[in-house]
């Protein structure tokens, strides 16, 4: 089993951690919950998260990577383009230029790489019709994280991750026990003991009425701000700074 000594997580709202709750008002996440796995092998390990809400692919190429690179760590993960693919025009093809640029970047520092495909959006409401652009995407991803050797997980086959209980209120980020999903199949793929990703989830029966009850306040409550903040331009992480900025030992 490999022990890595210092991890940089780079990113969006998922690997910030939305809506996991942790301490001193920050979000958890499946990134910290990974650094905290790792440290337990490697009494010197240090970990820095420059993820932040809202960033865009080439915001988190531009003002992420260079930093990472320049802490020189064990282990990089990187996860962008959700934000992009979202919003009209942006180009699959384009976008993974860009991340495969990083990609090779990243590793002719030596370190080891971690990319992510992205969820399968055909239950979520808000993405459904956008599957086409995400499964391009995610294809190149795999074509990039094969040509450089990189670390792949694949939330796209994870089952677990499909069912509601897994997410929060807003159906866009992940709840506690999304992100352990996420945490388990990463340190899976890195070879590190943990839990088990394939959850099987207890039936359940759900009452339409309360399931249009629940789609009318989704509406209300998150569809409506999120559509008037991509018409104003506006960001969710605009102004905030990343969680942990430092590489530095795990506490």
């Amino acid at each position: 089993m490999t022990h890595y000594r210092s991890f940089v997580a780079l990113g969006d709202s998922f690997t910030e951690g939305l809506n996991d709750p942790g301490a001193n008002g920050h979000f958890r996440g499946w990134a910290d919950r990974v650094a905290e796995r790792l440290a337990e092998d490697e009494p010197e390990f240090r970990y820095a998260n420059l993820a932040v809400r809202g960033r865009l692919l080439e915001q988190i190429v531009t003002d992420q990577v260079p930093l990472a690179m320049e802490m020189a760590p064990d282990l990089v993960s990187l996860c962008a383009g959700g934000n992009d693919l979202m919003r009209p025009g942006s180009d699959p093809d384009v976008m993974a230029k860009q991340l495969a640029h990083a990609v090779r970047r990243l590793r002719a520092t030596g370190a080891e790489v971690l990319l992510f495909t992205g969820v399968d959006p055909r239950d979520m409401p808000l993405l459904r019709r956008m599957r086409g652009r995400f499964a391009t995407f995610y294809l190149h991803v795999r074509s990039i994280a094969d040509l450089n050797g990189c670390h792949l997980v694949d939330q796209w086959s994870m089952q677990g991750l499909r069912d509601w209980r897994a997410w929060a209120g807003d159906r866009i980020h992940m709840n506690e026990h999304g992100h352990r999903l996420v945490a388990a199949r990463v340190l899976d793929v890195l070879g590190v003991p943990f839990e088990d990703w394939r959850t099987q989830w207890p039936e359940r029966t759900i009452d339409p009425r309360a399931r249009r009850r629940e789609d009318a306040q989704w509406i209300r409550e998150f569809l409506v701000p999120w559509v008037s903040r991509r018409l104003r331009g506006v960001s969710s992480g605009d102004g905030l700074e990343p969680k942990r900025p430092d590489l530095s030992p795990w506490d």
